[in-house]
């Protein structure tokens, strides 16, 4: 079971909008809820999940908004979960921000996107280049479009429309990874993780089947290929598009991708990571009112500074924050991931172009100083 109720509240708690899918719980539940949220803010015992007699609260805060599912039946709480981010992602790319007064400016397309994204309490059509294909924001466009329903939406592929044509066929993949790292004053790693995702942007012809290869360890050890130059992915997720049976059978990614830009996949390496950019720093005091900091970064640059302060006699019991370290690296990966290839089939034979393109940035990187 799903939601009954789907409430979008302001700060206060008093409803913008809402849409009642079941009918099995009264509307006028919600009049509970911000009192029951605020009980529990108070008991330092706030839950994403709040309760009043035999009805559920399930919620999430967006912005100014709170975004709430109601429930009497033992639902699913991750679908609903799932369900509400969705919300907030389908109405960020129709109104750019979402809070409250992007809300109150579009009623009328808020109230078509909550009749089409849900249906008796179950998720349908939650992608929102399908549902911009009949609900626009443009009146008379909406009305026009009312009469038809897009193929896509009973299609077994729902994510992609039928017809697309281009004059050139291609494909861009990007690669991101980003090294979250901390290290303490001595130089030691304390964290480190890479987490990276695979985005495509696709301009191709028709309805074409992709295949990607990767240096997946995993697949290399079911082809004997042994663990040379392979990467183990873990918490792999992927695009709705991806055929989730055959990548378990045989690790192979194969889809027929929406249109555009998309994120096909993200991963993550927990792996011991070696400091990618070094920064040392030395704090020196020579009196109350005069500090000189010494920030050295690898072989390259130098930065001494003086400041003048008014009093920093309480500077060892404010403690000194970590360095944080901002920078993007093109052409390189940390983890060593490679794309090996993408087959790009399509009835019509056409010949198609991929390029791929390979970033490290950095993520939460910082580093501890003396």
């Amino acid at each position: 079971m799903s939601a009954s109720a789907v409430f979008i509240l302001d700060l206060k708690g008093k409803p913008l909008i809402s849409r009642n899918y079941k009918g099995d719980v009264s509307i006028s539940e919600i009049d509970h809820f911000m009192p029951l949220l605020m009980l529990k803010e108070e008991e330092c015992a706030l839950t994403p999940l709040l309760s009043h007699g035999k009805v559920h609260f399930l919620w999430i805060k967006h912005s100014n908004l709170y975004l709430v599912a109601t429930t009497m039946k033992n639902a699913n709480a991750s679908l609903v979960y799932s369900f509400l981010y969705k919300v907030v992602e389908v109405f960020t790319e129709y109104f750019k921000e979402l809070e409250e007064e992007s809300i109150r400016d579009n009623f009328v397309i808020v109230y078509e996107l909550l009749d089409e994204l849900m249906d008796f309490g179950f998720p349908q059509t939650t992608d929102s280049k399908i549902l911009q294909e009949y609900i626009t924001q443009q009146g008379n466009k909406l009305e026009t479009a009312k009469s038809r329903v897009p193929s896509t939406v009973t299609n077994a592929v729902s994510w992609r429309s039928e017809g697309l044509k281009y004059k050139k066929n291609e494909v861009f993949i990007d690669v991101i990874e980003s090294v979250n790292l901390l290290v303490n004053a001595n130089g030691s790693v304390l964290l480190s993780e890479i987490m990276g995702s695979i985005k495509l942007k696709v301009f191709l012809s028709g309805m074409p089947e992709l295949r990607l290869g990767l240096n997946d360890r995993v697949l290399f050890e079911l082809t004997g290929r042994g663990k040379n130059k392979s990467v183990e992915l873990e918490d792999v997720k992927f695009h709705q598009c991806v055929r989730l049976s055959r990548f378990d059978n045989d690790r192979t990614i194969s889809f027929v991708p929406p249109d555009g830009d998309f994120e096909l996949m993200s991963y993550r390496l927990n792996t011991q990571v070696k400091p990618l950019i070094w920064i040392e720093s030395v704090i020196e005091k020579f009196s109350h009112s005069r500090v000189e900091i010494m920030v050295k970064g690898g072989k390259e640059y130098l930065m001494r500074a003086h400041f003048g302060l008014p009093s920093v006699e309480n500077e060892e019991l404010e403690g000194r924050p970590p360095i944080s370290v901002r920078f993007e690296i093109p052409y390189f990966t940390v983890s060593g991931i490679q794309v090996r290839y993408m087959k790009i089939i399509e009835k019509s034979g056409y010949q198609a172009l991929p390029w791929v393109r390979y970033i490290t940035q950095s993520g939460d990187y910082q580093l501890r100083t003396h």
